[in-house]
């Protein structure tokens, strides 16, 4: 079992970790189209989400050339757009940023922060670094450094990814934990010798029974508590 004295560094996946990624799309996209029903915006989040995963999905594969989060993200706005009959340039602009404004989860601040009195924390994004900047200003996130795919111009479960917050921790691989709600992402971690750790979350991806995760927690506070007892345990 992986002691809490084996870690230095914390590296946080973003979105749908630290913040509610469905739950503000589906708020955003209300917002642009009033007139449609919870089952109607529901359909548009999933064209919004299958778009994104498929142009991620192609440029991991070299099928396309790189780009960033925020040009995928307006292709998304645009194909919404289009199956909605939604004509204004401003409203299909805000919607196309929405990922700028999301909304933190309880118990992500908080979190954050006791996890950063005792660790370094990164921050680890497919978000563009103007998305980043941005998201967290709006979500309150403080970060000791936050980090986006875009400086290796990929897109996780890509390992050159991850390598990106190995370098930037300057510690052996085993030695940092990664913490995300999709367990795609942690395999992607696992890959490279990171630790992982799986945070419950509405949206997520939740791990397969094979998976072999070292924690599988509800929450930041759960995750602070266990590394806190484990390292009171080993007297660090």
């Amino acid at each position: 079992m992986t002691e809490a004295s084996d870690i230095e560094v914390v590296v946080f996946d973003v979105l749908g970790t630290m913040v509610d990624e469905p739950g503000g799309l589906r708020a955003a996209l209300h917002d642009a189209v009033p007139a449609a029903d919870d089952a109607a915006v529901d359909h548009l989040l999933t064209l919004w989400r299958e778009h994104v995963e498929h142009e991620q999905q192609r440029i991991g594969k070299r099928d396309r050339p790189y780009v960033n989060s925020e040009l995928i993200d307006r292709e998304a706005a645009h194909r919404v757009a289009d199956r909605a009959g939604l004509t204004s340039p401003k409203a299909i602009e805000r919607l196309a940023t929405a990922s700028r404004r999301l909304e933190p989860w309880h118990d992500s601040l908080a979190g954050l922060a006791r996890l950063a009195g005792r660790f370094p924390v990164l921050g680890l994004s497919h978000a563009s670094r103007a998305t980043l900047l941005r998201l967290h200003a709006h979500a309150g996130l403080r970060w000791h450094q936050a980090l986006s795919a875009e400086d290796v111009r990929a897109y996780k479960p890509a390992p050159e990814v991850y390598r990106l917050a190995l370098d930037a921790a300057g510690c052996p691989p085993e030695r940092v934990l990664m913490v995300a709600a999709h367990a795609w992402d942690l395999r992607g971690a696992q890959a490279v010798g990171m630790r992982t750790a799986y945070v419950r979350r509405p949206g997520g991806d939740a791990p397969k029974s094979s998976d072999t995760f070292d924690w599988r927690l509800n929450g930041l506070d759960e995750l602070a508590a266990v590394l806190a007892a484990t390292e009171n345990r080993t007297g660090a």
